[in-house]
């Protein structure tokens, strides 16, 4: 990993089309200023300020593409025939994420989780409740086959494709089952961003989990070099991997390269630990990144380093968020080693 040969490739991440599979929703963020408590419960009254809506979970991880690929990102996943329905589509519209394949399932909520964060003159702006809207059973026959049927129309015209799992029901073992199928059929990249049931994606080319998250599928923990060499090799056999990508918070990133005869085991350090404001989809910004560079053709290891480049960055900053090309270099150019 050379940091030159990095920056002379980052451009090429503005290429590869990518193809985000998966549970798909929004972040509400209602503001209002404390006014007084209210006379029919024992409550504050917020005299509202402003709304803000932010895309999270995989919509947070198509979001990160399109930022950094200058919007060759598309969407296949659920949405309720509600209000929020429309939220959602507006704000994949708005940051240039193609929603042809979004399929609508009027038997679902469109998942959402409003919080609502009240402040006054004399205090920081702070969160006072948080409303969720979701359906979490698995989808109908019905609305399956035709999300299966979208992902064989759409994977064709993709460079790669995420799995994006945040366990709400859209990933079924049949959907799961078909993207694989058919990102292999037609040589493409596919990554899944899975926290449990990873016996499920057996098959795909990498997996982004956490440290935690590996640890509770493999059974032991991971506390030193022994057992982290262990545990890469045995879910990259487990699993079928070319590529395991284990994220450790503030212990960096290891990758597991398992595409020559024999696997190899490299790690980084977090390029950010002082200026961590929020880590709050840092592994949508992981799996965007990593996934970008290596269907740009980069090397596993530089593609690391851009997923951990891209999280360093967005960590600074509350809720979920992206980043482009141009912080992605202005950073890479301020880090001494690699």
């Amino acid at each position: 990993m050379e940091k030159m040969e990095i920056l002379k490739n980052l451009d090429r991440l503005k290429d590869p089309k990518i193809l985000i599979i998966g549970d798909f929703a929004i972040d509400e963020m209602v503001f209002g200023q404390t006014e007084r408590i209210s006379r029919e419960a024992p409550v504050l009254i917020l005299q509202h300020s402003e709304t803000k809506i932010i895309l999270g979970t995989a919509s947070n991880a198509a979001n990160n593409i399109s930022a950094l690929n200058c919007g060759k990102a598309g969407a296949i996943g659920v949405l309720g025939d509600d209000y929020y329905g429309g939220v959602l589509i507006e704000a994949l519209n708005k940051a240039k994420i193609n929603t042809d394949f979004m399929v609508v399932d009027k038997s679902r909520k469109t998942t959402t989780k409003t919080r609502i964060s009240g402040s006054c003159s004399q205090s920081i702006t702070q969160q006072i409740v948080r409303i969720d809207r979701q359906t979490k059973t698995p989808l109908s026959t019905e609305i399956e086959e035709k999300i299966v049927e979208n992902i064989k129309k759409a994977v064709p015209m993709y460079d790669g494709v995420i799995l994006s799992d945040y366990h709400l029901g859209c990933l079924t073992e049949n959907v799961i089952k078909t993207a694989i199928e058919t990102a292999k059929a037609y040589n493409k990249i596919i990554v899944a961003d899975i926290q449990k049931d990873m016996e499920k994606y057996r098959g795909v080319t990498a997996i982004t989990p956490n440290q935690p998250d590996s640890e509770k599928f493999l059974g032991y923990f991971i506390n030193d070099e022994d057992s982290l060499k262990k545990a890469g090799e045995e879910l990259s056999k487990r699993l079928d991997l070319k590529y395991a990508l284990i994220t450790r918070g503030e212990k960096g990133m290891v990758l597991f390269n398992n595409s020559a005869q024999a696997p190899v085991m490299t790690k980084i350090p977090a390029f950010n630990k002082k200026e961590v404001f929020d880590v709050t989809g840092a592994g949508d910004t992981v799996v965007a990144a990593f996934t970008l560079a290596l269907c740009a053709g980069m090397s596993p290891e530089n593609a690391m380093v851009i997923g951990n480049l891209a999280a360093s960055i967005v960590i600074r900053q509350f809720g979920c968020h992206t980043t482009n090309l141009d912080e992605l270099k202005s950073e890479l150019n301020n880090i001494k080693e690699i």
